[in-house]
């Protein structure tokens, strides 16, 4: 699995604290973006996410590039509807030969009988895939035969507000296996670039209790304590 951002709004903490302070100042946008210091900006992405004001988040966006991840996960991360996606095609994009990439799920490939199950499974699927391709069956049709576990390429750009949400979502414990390594990636990634915004981001048990109450995992993220 790779997981890379590669690109983001220039400056995405100043420019959430600038479209604060504009909602409440009678200065311009250039004298606002003149008085923002650094430990200025630091404090008013603490402030806006204590108080809620979660709209200017929107201002700013990031894109990511995922490669090496299932159909599984994939078909998991575009019920996020506000974010944007483009993926590689199995209509346009043939899968070359000797064999498709695919994933085997760690609780399969631990396994040594279940996993050389699950591989002869594959090699099977790949080569009728094939056979059907050759027979002059188009990609689009021949594709109906691929596992869900073929792997797939993604671009996603998301707006820092519905990326807080998914990271509350896919971080947890609880989330599928694949999807929150994504997610702990994403993380990873946003958090060298807009440190203050990403903090405490993930699952809602770093700054509370869990709200899954009995289907809770038992094993909460350690809590961060907040400061002003």
């Amino acid at each position: 699995m790779k997981v890379k951002l590669i690109n983001y709004t220039k400056d995405p903490e100043r420019i959430i604290a600038q479209a604060a302070r504009l909602c409440y100042s009678a200065l311009s946008i250039e004298e606002l973006k003149e008085k923002l210091t650094e430990e200025l900006v630091a404090k008013m992405i603490k402030k806006i996410k204590k108080l809620g004001h979660y709209s200017v988040l929107e201002h700013a966006t990031f894109t990511f590039a995922l490669e090496g991840i299932s159909r599984v996960t994939s078909h998991q991360l575009v019920r996020h509807r506000l974010a944007s996606f483009s993926q590689q095609s199995q209509r346009y994009v043939k899968i070359g030969k000797p064999g498709f990439p695919y994933i085997v799920p760690p609780s399969i490939a631990q396994k040594e009988d279940l996993n050389q199950l699950f591989i002869e499974a594959i090699n099977k699927l790949d080569e009728i895939y094939h056979l059907l391709l050759d027979s002059g069956v188009e990609a689009e049709d021949a594709r109906y035969i691929l596992p869900q576990a073929v792997t797939t390429k993604m671009i996603i750009t998301v707006n820092a507000r519905e990326l807080l949400h998914i990271l509350k979502l896919r971080c947890c414990n609880r989330a599928q296996w694949e999807i929150r390594e994504v997610a702990m990636n994403m993380l990873k990634e946003v958090q060298e670039v807009a440190p203050n915004l990403f903090e405490d981001a993930g699952p809602p048990c770093i700054l509370g209790p869990c709200p899954e109450g009995e289907l809770s995992c038992g094993k909460p993220w350690p809590k961060i304590t907040k400061k002003e």
